[in-house]
């Protein structure tokens, strides 16, 4: 089967809505976030949706990530590049850089996370060791070396409930715990791909200091960082869409 990708577009990406045929499915799990945009990215034939809605209405912790998956899914996408906003504990990234995690620690409750909801949908238990597939990721990593933008390799993906920001407090255990990366969408979008055999990479945004770290309000942080983070993600995906081109 030929490789069929989707563009998760989340925060900071409501103007970044390019024309092409939409697709308006309905799945067995209600409707997406929106309308799905095929579109042209470095050559590439992409499926685009904004996670958050097209005018970024929806919060994190009220997504549809089911339907979401379901219906890329349905459109035979089989690799999933997904663009998520964090902020950074520690020095690995600073605001206005890419990081692409390993691994994932899931916090968030209420959330639908399997398909698997036991009866006629039956059960699976996941192996879901290797959260980010190495293969993808290093395709990724690859096409930022060759663009020449800074993405770090590595680092755990912390997923909050939301929609607040963390409280200093919150930041100090998620350290402790090992996170490098504090934001609220990889979880359950990563693993409901997975179920679905969809390879999902997560592309950092880094565009704030998580609580209590850094020296500038964190809302003034991210204002400063956004469109610098922003800019280096689309260049990312260009050169990666565009290397995939057969």
């Amino acid at each position: 089967m030929p490789e069929r990708y989707a563009l998760i577009l989340g925060s900071g990406f409501t103007d970044y809505l390019p024309e092409g045929k939409v697709h308006e499915l309905h799945t067995d799990y209600g409707a997406p976030s929106a309308g799905i945009i095929d579109v042209e990215i470095g050559g590439q034939s992409v499926l685009t949706l904004a996670r958050h809605g097209p005018d970024h209405s929806i919060p994190a912790h009220l997504i549809n990530y089911r339907a979401n998956i379901a219906a890329l899914k349905a459109l035979g996408v089989t690799s999933i590049v997904a663009l998520n906003t964090v902020g950074v504990i520690g020095d690995i990234c600073k605001a206005g850089q890419l990081g692409l995690p390993s691994q994932v620690i899931d916090y968030t409750w209420g959330r639908e996370q399997t398909f698997f909801t036991g009866g006629a949908a039956g059960v699976k238990h996941l192996d879901f060791t290797e959260p980010f597939p190495a293969g993808l990721r290093a395709r990724l990593l690859e096409a930022a070396r060759r663009a020449r933008i800074d993405c770090y390799d590595g680092g755990v993906y912390a997923t909050t409930q939301g929609p607040r920001l963390e409280t200093a407090a919150e930041v100090d255990r998620l350290q402790r715990d090992g996170a490098h990366y504090i934001g609220m969408t990889a979880m359950p979008e990563a693993v409901l791909a997975a179920e679905l055999d969809i390879e999902y990479a997560c592309i950092a945004l880094v565009v704030n200091q998580a609580a209590g770290r850094g020296d500038k309000p964190i809302h003034y942080d991210v204002a400063a960082s956004t469109e610098t983070a922003r800019a280096a993600a689309l260049a990312l995906v260009a050169e990666f869409f565009g290397s995939t081109v057969a």
